[in-house]
């Protein structure tokens, strides 16, 4: 529903889109209300001291920055949002524009409140997963999340399609070293539940790392 009305919404207005090739920075202003049309892009923030976390892989279609306004606060430095796909494209559109429609269209506007709460409820997940399960279970739950995003599934199990790197995992589960996250996956390929193929994760057995994103 909320794709349709901001396509209604973009064709009334004749938003312009801007085009981002992979592992480029797309940079927000204020004036503007971003939204991710096509492609796959990483949000990440830079704390104070210099450390990167990274909160989500957004997939298009999404708001961007409906989600930097849902999950940033005064303890982060600054927001980054980097794109994973070979290219991704944007549409920006005018955040007075934006509002006046909200305002407007009750459709809309339930759309926002939702998605804002929806945000809420994954970072009040990612925290449960790092606190109650530790840094295997973080990898566990996040590899299974991954499925929902990225999964294709084959006759061995489900591939994740797209390159996640160790170095990404370890920034998403709040692991300062790469190393804890080699260890844990080395753990996993030899209990058979996950395999490298192609520098990209084939999940084999998900039942093992559902518990662990329930």
């Amino acid at each position: 529903m909320g794709r349709e009305l901001f396509l209604d919404f973009f064709t009334e207005h004749e938003v312009p889109v801007i085009r981002k090739r992979r592992h480029t920075f797309l940079n927000m202003d204020d004036e503007n209300v971003y939204v991710l049309k096509e492609g796959v892009v990483k949000v990440s923030v830079l704390m104070r001291d210099g450390r990167e976390f990274n909160i989500a892989y957004l997939k298009g279609f999404d708001i961007l920055s409906m989600f930097k306004d849902a999950v940033v606060d005064c303890k982060f430095s600054s927001l980054m949002i980097r794109v994973e796909s070979e290219e991704a494209s944007f549409c920006l559109v005018s955040r007075e524009d934006f509002s006046r429609a909200v305002k407007r269209d009750e459709k809309l506007k339930e759309y926002v409140e939702a998605y804002y709460r929806e945000n809420l409820q994954r970072a009040l997940y990612r925290q449960k997963c790092m606190t109650m399960n530790g840094k295997s279970g973080a990898i566990y739950g996040f590899l299974y999340n991954l499925i929902s995003l990225f999964g294709k599934e084959n006759e061995e199990g489900i591939l994740i399609d797209m390159q996640v790197t160790n170095d990404d995992i370890a920034g998403f589960c709040g692991i300062s070293t790469r190393n804890s996250v080699n260890r844990i996956l080395r753990g996993l390929r030899e209990e058979n539940v996950i395999r490298i193929v192609d520098n990209k994760i084939l999940i084999l057995n998900a039942d093992y790392l559902k518990p662990y994103a329930d």
